[in-house]
């Protein structure tokens, strides 16, 4: 076999072993615990929500993909998908909530509508709502 064929066999063998390896990775992946997680930002749902509607571009830049604490009254408890729990907090808006996704349900099932509720969740966007995922409620505020 002539050499080039080696090497040209050899490189696509090494991406492979390469991109398996990466994908298994990933797939292993634990999601960050949001009850011990140390928050980037501590902010209201109302507050949170009008930075976002008033400049998404600079709110996008500063939330995005960081930990938030969010205090706010809960407007709606619904089950999602599996074992998923959106809870919705009131924000001021008629058309826009702050909503957050427990990727499991837990001690949540003596919330109410209408309690206020401290949670600390992943940004991961504004679309209409502003969305927290992997929420966990915060129970003590950690003083630093």
């Amino acid at each position: 076999m002539k050499l080039y064929i080696k090497i040209a066999l050899f490189a696509v063998s090494f991406v492979a072993i390469s991109a398996i390896l990466a994908a298994l990775y990933m797939f292993n992946l634990k999601h960050t615990d949001m009850s011990k997680a140390k928050p980037d930002f501590i902010v209201s749902a109302t507050d949170l929500q009008k930075e976002f509607e008033l400049n998404e571009t600079a709110a996008s830049a500063r939330y995005i993909n960081k930990i938030l604490e969010v205090t706010g009254t809960i407007t709606s408890i619904t089950h999602a998908d599996s074992n998923y729990l959106n809870i919705s907090l009131k924000t001021g808006s008629d058309i826009s909530n702050v909503i957050c996704t427990f990727p499991a349900v837990g001690d949540l099932s003596m919330l109410k509508t209408g309690e206020e509720i401290t949670l600390r969740g992943q940004c991961s966007g504004f679309l209409m709502d502003v969305l927290l995922n992997n929420c966990a409620k915060v129970t003590k505020r950690n003083k630093e």
